[in-house]
């Protein structure tokens, strides 16, 4: 299947009758815009500024890598409570010249100074979200300098200076973004440097506000002239470094020195025809894989989008990867995680069989394997010579540690609070420097060996669940990529946890609204504990290529401030 099936109108998706179609002349169900079309670039990014950034350095001689760094930059600035350079971000990215893929980890580890008995001689059963100390190595910049050295074109200088020079005069903050600044800085307002940075009026900006960040603007200058030892070797490592030591942190200058991103082999499953690849843990992109290889047991076109049987398997299914999740998935180079069985047909034929189709289930068992111990947003670009780039970045959760160092003017992440701290024998139990298990995921389809779909979808544990659902409602369904991520979510919460916590109680599976009413009588009947929500249904962009016609299609969903766009 090529990808003008993106470009079609399935008279199939007319044929869910609880549905009610949009008032468009084309027909699809749920699309909320047409899909963006274009030959020579596209951008989809959580905020159009940023996806106007990427296009102009695309514009400028720039390629897809250039313009990916360009764009996670820009929203490091104007969508901060998400992203920045205090924090980390993976990458899969297509090499047009070798025809292939490459994935990037660019996670940062614990500090060598803090180990897990710091937690349990204070009878802490968890890292706290805010402070000192879940803050862990940022490994964004490295990852830029990484990617840049490999495959960029146009000087870093070039690359920043859009963001530099929105950090300097401002930008009017859109309405989203500034939603999640309202709702959430009250968590972190008290942190050292927070309201210095991000409550210049004694509160965060409103949408349409102008909002600068200088501090922001002089950093990304430093790292722009500097390279990335200015970060990791320079001053602003000897800032951070000065600045936990005042507020009794354990991240130092030398963690910041010994810091490395490392190159790895991007992982995959074939459903239906279509390869599936996520990056190896310490993410959770195993799951999304898993998940997909229980589903591919079922013939989940005939049961239908938004039926009861469906979402009853995807729920069972996500919940069995989960518990492999809360058990397996941790820094592989202090444990030897069999990702290879995880991800392989017979075990999701053994996972299968324990689903009960009319019943949901309370409790599931992690995989009997053997292991040896030892907020986010998320951007896509293609540029007209073929490379495609599926580029995730985050601080973890909204404003993270919400610890501002002086005079720099971004948060430090908070990721270390995903390390296990109750059990010392857990694969994901805290370790001097050792990366905790990570929640961003990029994402990448292939056909037949050649690229077919970049896409992700930013928000915490729904990453492999909003995953799974994106593939199968373009592989199953026949959706467009800008319906596919329009369309209606569930998100199943309560499953163990890498954290040390234990579903028990079968969770609750949260749906967004546009699902028929009888279907939430239906999964009721089944045992599921239904909820709702807004906002807990993460972001998605996607950009897709159809190779006989040269033409991507774009797509960015309405939850977000999110556009795509090309030229």
């Amino acid at each position: 299947m090529k990808l003008k099936l993106f470009f079609s109108v399935l008279p199939a998706l007319l044929l869910i009758h609880t549905l009610h179609a949009q008032d468009r002349l084309t027909g699809e169900t749920f699309t909320t815009r047409s899909e963006i079309l274009a030959q020579n670039g596209m951008a989809a990014t959580s905020q159009p500024l940023a996806t106007q950034v990427a296009l102009d350095i695309l514009k400028n001689g720039g390629n897809a890598i250039d313009a990916a760094i360009a764009a996670n930059a820009t929203l490091g600035l104007v969508e901060p409570a998400s992203c920045g350079i205090g924090g980390d971000l993976f990458v899969i990215l297509w090499s047009a010249k070798e025809q292939k893929l490459y994935g990037l980890n660019a996670s940062g580890r614990a500090p060598k100074a803090l180990s897990i008995d710091y937690f349990m001689e204070r009878n802490m059963n968890y890292v706290p979200f805010y402070g000192p100390l879940p803050v862990s190595v940022p490994g964004c910049v490295d990852g830029w300098f990484m990617l840049h050295e490999k495959f960029g074109k146009l000087p870093m200088e070039t690359i920043l200076q859009p963001a530099i020079e929105y950090g300097r005069n401002g930008f009017p903050v859109s309405e989203v973004i500034a939603y999640e600044m309202v709702s959430n800085y009250k968590a972190v307002q008290n942190q050292p440097g927070f309201a210095q940075t991000y409550m210049p009026m004694g509160r965060p900006p409103l949408k349409g506000e102008v909002f600068k960040n200088l501090d922001l603007a002089n950093s990304y200058a430093q790292i722009a002239q500097g390279g990335r030892d200015a970060f990791y070797k320079g001053p602003i490592a000897k800032t951070i470094a000065k600045f936990m030591k005042k507020h009794d942190g354990f991240l130092s200058y030398e963690d910041f020195e010994a810091h490395t991103s490392n190159w790895v082999e991007p992982i995959s499953i074939n459903y239906r025809g279509y390869d599936v690849w996520e990056l190896p843990p310490n993410g959770q992109g195993t799951a999304a894989l898993q998940m997909l290889k229980i589903l591919e047991g079922f013939d989940i076109e005939k049961m239908g989008f938004g039926s009861p049987e469906y979402l009853h398997l995807l729920t069972e299914a996500k919940k069995l990867a989960y518990e492999d999740r809360a058990k397996f998935y941790a820094d592989p180079e202090f444990n030897s995680i069999p990702v290879e069985e995880l991800i392989s047909g017979d075990y999701a034929k053994q996972r299968r069989n324990l689903i009960n189709l009319d019943k949901a289930a309370n409790t599931y068992p992690a995989g009997d394997m053997e292991i040896e111990t030892g907020n986010t947003t998320y951007l896509t670009v293609a540029d007209k010579e073929g490379n495609m780039v599926s580029f995730i970045q985050s601080i973890y959760s909204e404003f993270a540690s919400g610890m501002v160092p002086d005079g720099l003017g971004f948060v430090l992440q908070n990721r270390g609070q995903m390390f296990n701290v109750q059990d010392k024998n857990h694969a994901n139990a805290l370790e001097p420097g050792k990366r905790p298990f990570h929640t961003i995921i990029p994402a990448f389809i292939t056909k037949d060996g050649k690229p077919w779909v970049s896409f992700g979808l930013m928000g915490g544990a729904v990453q492999p669940q909003g995953h799974a659902q994106i593939v199968v409602n373009v592989v199953d369904f026949g959706m467009n990529l800008q319906e596919a991520g329009d369309a209606p979510r569930m998100r199943h919460r309560g499953s163990s946890q890498p954290t040390g916590s234990t579903m028990t109680n079968g969770g609750t599976l949260y749906l967004e609204s546009g699902f028929a009413p009888e279907t939430l009588r239906e999964l009721r009947k089944k045992g599921h504990k239904i909820g709702f929500g807004v906002g807990m249904f993460g972001g998605y962009q996607a950009i897709g290529v159809d190779l006989e016609t040269k033409v991507y299609a774009g797509a960015s969903e309405s939850r977000k401030d999110g556009q795509a766009a090309g030229y």
